[in-house]
């Protein structure tokens, strides 16, 4: 399988080098033959493996959030860190904790509710938004974390971040054991807290979201004013709140 068609034109020109090496040549092998024996359980689809990347432009990325791998249960996977189909309702069992929590963190930070679980209009903003696996085996977590999705993830964080002023968002240990791979960490914004989901929203000493709901990290309203300072657009992380706007004279 020609894995690399799958991915936009400004990616395979920022991973040129990684798309001839022979790490790049293992990931496709293995990923071949567990799409061959596996098809129909691979998830997100294969067209949209590459999905956070065909709706963040290199050139457009500000906020990167790094996520696990895709949601091993059936009708979640899109291609996007943490993001699922918008038709999936807020109070239903399907909707995963951790953007329950997002949403708790953004309303604490008064920027308002998320309309629906389709970060969509984040990635189109220039958050890309990066699991560290492409894929997954319904039903099973992880599955895919040996293929070799690892090599390509460290690639693009080492590429992106010989840009300066970037935005990391690195939730929970998974995220941040990735950050020995940013260049120059003293020209970005590095914002770190324990991940969103299930009861660990609250552990470690850099909470995501505070004890009895006081507060939350505020990474998204700190996001926003760094990104201000170096004269680009905040993020409209609800897209319901004037406090996402009034931050940048350039809007």
């Amino acid at each position: 399988m020609d894995l690399k068609r799958f991915i936009p034109d400004d990616w395979q020109l920022l991973l040129n080098d990684y798309l001839q090496s022979n790490d790049w040549r293992s990931l496709s092998k293995k990923f071949t033959i567990e799409y061959q024996q596996h098809r129909d359980a691979i998830r997100p689809d294969l067209e949209r493996i590459f999905n956070a990347m065909h709706l963040t432009p290199v050139n457009q990325v500000k906020v990167v959030i790094l996520g696990q791998d895709p949601y091993h249960s059936p009708g979640l996977a899109q291609g996007l860190a943490f993001s699922v189909p918008k038709d999936i309702p807020l109070q239903s069992k399907q909707f995963p904790s951790s953007l329950r929590n997002i949403n708790k963190a953004l309303a604490l930070e008064g920027l308002g509710f998320l309309k629906s679980g389709d970060l969509s209009h984040w990635a189109k903003q220039g958050v890309l938004l990066l699991n560290t696996a492409l894929s997954v085996r319904l039903g099973e977590a992880n599955s895919h974390a040996q293929l070799g999705w690892k090599s390509l993830v460290i690639e693009i964080i080492q590429k992106l971040s010989q840009q300066p002023n970037l935005v990391w968002m690195l939730w929970g240990g998974h995220a941040q054991s990735m950050e020995e791979y940013i260049h120059n960490p003293n020209q970005h914004l590095i914002l770190k807290s324990s991940h969103p989901s299930g009861l660990g929203v609250y552990k470690t000493k850099q909470p995501f979201i505070y004890p009895g709901d006081q507060k939350s990290c505020g990474h998204f309203t700190k996001a926003n004013t760094y990104l201000t300072t170096h004269q680009k657009s905040p993020i409209a992380w609800t897209g319901s709140s004037k406090q996402e706007f009034r931050l940048s004279p350039n809007g």
